[in-house]
């Protein structure tokens, strides 16, 4: 069904943020400027550093997945090191953490969470949604994962066992989902459309 939008967008007010900063937000920015007043970092590098941030998404992951799919040695590498898999096609791994990319099977599935905050690899899939830093997912996902995926529309059966992975400060996991049966025909670019988000943390599967 298509809906079609009548108004015109031109005719909106301007976005203004009229909330004052939390308590965080002006921690951040003191901290920020104190090490730039005593040169610790540059203004430079703290936007070069956003702009890396912007710069991330999960279509880098997407990558990653479909050249496993279809390359068995590039698979190996990835599953022994995601970093050097990473870097080999060309994407850095900036914040010097450990990606360890676990493979699903027909018999176990990966699911990953961060019980602390919302450690996440955000070298490969950019910023983390708002539900995998919310407390609920950090704390249901530990104790009743097939609730959880069964409310992302996720059936995992109960010969299939479910892995909780928790990342922490200095590792980082990602899924390799398994490829989808019926995609023999397809290309690694074609391929790479099928992986989402969240079949790469593990609450969905790629489907076809």
């Amino acid at each position: 069904m298509t809906t079609e939008h009548a108004h015109d967008h031109s005719a909106h007010a301007a976005i203004e943020n009229d909330e004052l900063p939390g308590y965080y937000e002006i921690l951040e920015m003191s901290v920020r400027e104190l090490l730039i007043e005593r040169e610790l970092i540059t203004a430079d590098e703290v936007r070069h550093q956003i702009e890396v941030l912007d710069s991330r998404s999960p279509a880098l992951g997407s990558r990653l997945v479909a050249r496993a799919w279809i390359d068995p040695t590039f698979k190996a590498r990835l599953l022994q090191s995601g970093n050097t898999a990473a870097e080999e096609m060309g994407i850095s791994i900036y914040d010097d953490t450990t990606l360890t990319v676990l493979e699903n099977t027909e018999s176990v599935h990966n699911l990953i969470v961060c019980t602390l905050c919302s450690c996440y690899p955000r070298p490969i899939l950019g910023l983390p949604p708002d539900w995998y830093k919310s407390k609920p997912y950090r704390s249901r996902a530990v104790r009743e994962p097939r609730a959880v995926l069964e409310e992302f529309g996720t059936k995992i059966g109960d010969n299939v066992e479910v892995r909780v992975n928790d990342s922490t400060s200095n590792l980082r996991y990602l899924v390799l989902p398994l490829r989808p049966s019926g995609t023999e025909h397809l290309t690694e670019e074609q391929l790479a459309k099928l992986v989402t988000r969240d079949t790469m943390i593990g609450v969905t599967v790629p489907k076809a």
